[in-house]
């Protein structure tokens, strides 16, 4: 969670895995959790929601991801949560890596569910 917090303001980049060069949305859950855990994930948000285990909203932890349907599909957006419904993400070319409410005029509506990288107990 600190690693991503770490990241705010990093310039958006289609396709950035890397904060030098810029990050999108899965380039920055993808760079966070390599750095953090040595895991690599793919550079894509569905492919790496296939990848975790779905949990309810209500059991959101601090490093968990949660998805949005910013495009007409599922899982075209994703971020990092980081508690007290927040969280992290790369937004679009217009903007750099930022916090938001998961209950925003904006995400609420596209809230596409949350998942974790923990494997089950």
């Amino acid at each position: 969670m600190l690693y991503a917090l770490g990241l705010l303001d990093t310039g958006y980049r289609f396709g950035g895995r890397n904060p030098e060069a810029g990050l999108d949305c899965s380039g920055m859950v993808a760079y966070i959790v390599e750095q953090v855990s040595g895991r690599r994930l793919p550079h894509n948000a569905a492919q790496i929601a296939e990848r975790t285990r779905p949990i309810a909203a209500g059991e959101l932890q601090p490093g968990d991801l949660v998805f949005f349907n910013t495009m007409q599909r599922s899982y075209s957006h994703m971020g990092i949560y980081i508690g007290d419904g927040r969280f992290v993400h790369a937004p679009s070319s217009r903007g750099s890596v930022r916090v938001e409410r998961l209950d925003s005029r904006y995400f609420k509506p596209r809230f596409d569910g949350a998942r974790t990288l923990l494997a089950a107990n």
